[in-house]
């Protein structure tokens, strides 16, 4: 069984199109532009990149050239369409959606309905589930929502002290981000490591440009970072993180900017950039750090800092830890961020390693913590596509 995966943003779109049987991805690839200029890349596991500037209007005219690059005698890796079995969606937000779940209309009705509360993900996503049903009419379209991994949360997890009725009326709760990501890491550590999934205790870490930390108890998520945007939790590329609420009020007081001004401040002008005033990109921001740029030094401080008392409080939340890992593009990609967030946790049983960090390989799950450490510290790239196509072929067979 072949799976499409599409990933919507709001101009572009990102593909993968898997073999079920094998797992194997027989092609990849991103559109950009959607709207401007428009252009793609094109990437076959073994052959050459097709890279070309392309006109694409809407999501429509991406689709229909995603699947002409698809079936391409050249450049394709099928013959026909029909090959493509079923389409799986990504969704950050899936409000009461609380599973993977066929895309029919009710369902697409309640998205839209959420708008509101996932105005940044939430069209796009739409628009490239139109955009797949328009030229693949006749195949199962299922949704995969980031939110779904926290489902099972005990309320105490997700209600906000705040004013009852605000969760009561207009679903005011922690919804948690990312949680594709860390449900496929957190079993692959287990895999990885030959532990139990049903009886670990895992602290998953994925820092990127947006970053979350998740605790794992015996395969069910306890608790996580992020609240009722992905907004909450650590400081981010260009997201500020956990903030006393007032500054809005108090900001827009001061400044005679309105809320959306502030909120938009809030979510694009800080974090890394915010502070740093250098770069939303950790590699820039250490860079100008070793320059003795003491608002870069003091940015990456920031990050690591709010992600040890992130760790420290799921420790303390799960009376104790067997894994913690690091996964997406800084989790596994900057060694001086993670050495920096795993020092100085012996207390807690965490004890790096840190020629193995330092100079273990990209790319591959490896072990990061000493031989003695009574924590095991991995670094596991993480997989969110394949995730969605295990779960669209779990419903589609």
């Amino acid at each position: 069984m072949k799976i499409l995966v599409i990933n919507a943003g709001s101009s572009s779109l990102k593909y993968q199109l898997f073999d079920m049987s094998t797992g194997a991805v027989l092609a990849k690839g991103l559109c950009e532009k959607i709207g401007l200029t428009g252009a793609i890349t094109h990437k076959r596991p073994g052959k050459e990149n097709y890279e070309e500037d392309y006109p694409m209007p809407t999501h429509n005219e991406a689709i229909a050239l995603v699947l002409k690059l698809l079936t391409d005698p050249e450049l394709g890796v099928i013959a026909d369409v029909d090959e493509i079995s079923a389409v799986g969606h990504r969704f950050a937000h899936g409000g009461k959606l609380t599973k993977s779940c066929f895309l029919g209309e009710e369902e697409i009705k309640y998205i839209e309905s959420i708008i509101p509360i996932n105005p940044l993900h939430g069209p796009p996503a739409l628009k490239g589930v139109a955009a797949c049903k328009a030229v693949l009419p006749n195949k199962p379209h299922v949704g995969v929502f980031d939110t779904s991994f926290y489902s099972g949360f005990d309320k105490k997890s997700y209600v906000y002290p705040l004013p009852y009725e605000w969760y009561e009326k207009y679903g005011v709760r922690r919804y948690g981000f990312h949680g594709t990501s860390h449900r496929f890491v957190s079993a692959k550590a287990c895999e990885f490591l030959g532990m139990d999934y049903a009886t670990s205790k895992i602290i998953s870490c994925h820092i990127g440009s947006g970053s979350s930390i998740t605790a794992i108890d015996c395969g069910k998520a306890v608790d996580t970072s992020m609240g009722f945007t992905p907004q909450e939790g650590l400081p981010m590329g260009t997201r500020c993180g956990t903030i006393d609420p007032s500054i809005v009020s108090y900001v827009c007081e001061q400044s005679g900017m309105s809320v959306a001004e502030v909120n938009d401040a809030l979510n694009k002008k800080s974090g890394l950039l915010g502070v740093s005033g250098v770069s939303n990109d950790a590699r820039y921001v250490w860079d100008a750090a070793d320059q003795g740029n003491e608002r870069a030094q003091l940015a990456m401080d920031l990050l690591v800092h709010n992600a040890k008392k992130i760790i420290g409080s799921y420790v303390a939340e799960m009376n104790g830890i067997d894994i913690l890992i690091f996964t997406a593009g800084l989790g596994e990609n900057d060694r001086r961020a993670r050495q920096l967030i795993g020092d100085n946790m012996e207390y807690l049983g965490i004890k790096m390693d840190k020629d193995a960090n330092m100079n273990g390989p990209r790319g591959e799950n490896i072990v990061i913590s000493a031989p003695d450490s009574k924590v095991k510290v991995v670094v596991i790239p993480t997989d969110e596509e394949y995730m969605i196509a295990s779960d669209t072929y779990d419903l589609v067979k």
